[in-house]
């Protein structure tokens, strides 16, 4: 004798919808909550204060326990500048003090800055032209003439270390 067997029961009339159902409701509280972008009269000016990465604080306790020179001069701004373009545009060629010793100054045979006939035989004038414009490997900077000045006394500062 055979049973009959028992009914399957039938999937629900709208479940094929639910995961685009699903997407939609996940989605839609995001889509509802952009206003746009802000009004450009309430943002603020851009100090360099508002640039700052984990690695800044780990290249600047690097630098201060090698004894890397401080700029000399110029205002508290312009300091400021003048030491984050050394370590955001630099240090990654020439390495924290000066040396060439970079993460990429092998590779690019980037010069050792504290060499002192580098230094002797190098006036200020060519060193901001160098920044301001490039030489072989090294990219041209378009840098405030305030910060090229400071790039130029940091450097003259590495002599002999």
């Amino acid at each position: 004798m055979v049973l009959p067997l028992p009914p399957v029961p039938r999937p629900p009339r709208f479940a094929p919808l639910a995961p685009f159902l699903g997407f939609w409701l996940g989605v839609l509280p995001f889509l509802v909550g952009c206003e746009g972008p802000p009004q450009a009269d309430s943002l603020k000016e851009w100090s360099p204060g508002d640039h700052h990465s984990a690695d800044d604080e780990k290249n600047a306790a690097q630098a201060g326990r090698q004894g890397a020179p401080q700029p000399k001069g110029g205002g508290g701004d312009t300091a400021q500048l003048v030491e984050l373009t050394w370590r955001q545009q630099c240090t990654s060629c020439h390495g924290p003090m000066g040396k060439g010793d970079g993460q990429m100054g092998p590779m690019l045979h980037a010069p050792d800055l504290t060499d002192a006939a580098l230094q002797s035989k190098a006036t200020d004038a060519e060193l901001a032209a160098i920044i301001k414009g490039g030489k072989d490997k090294m990219p041209k900077f378009d840098l405030p003439d305030p910060v090229v000045a400071g790039l130029v006394a940091r450097i003259r500062q590495l002599k002999g270390r």
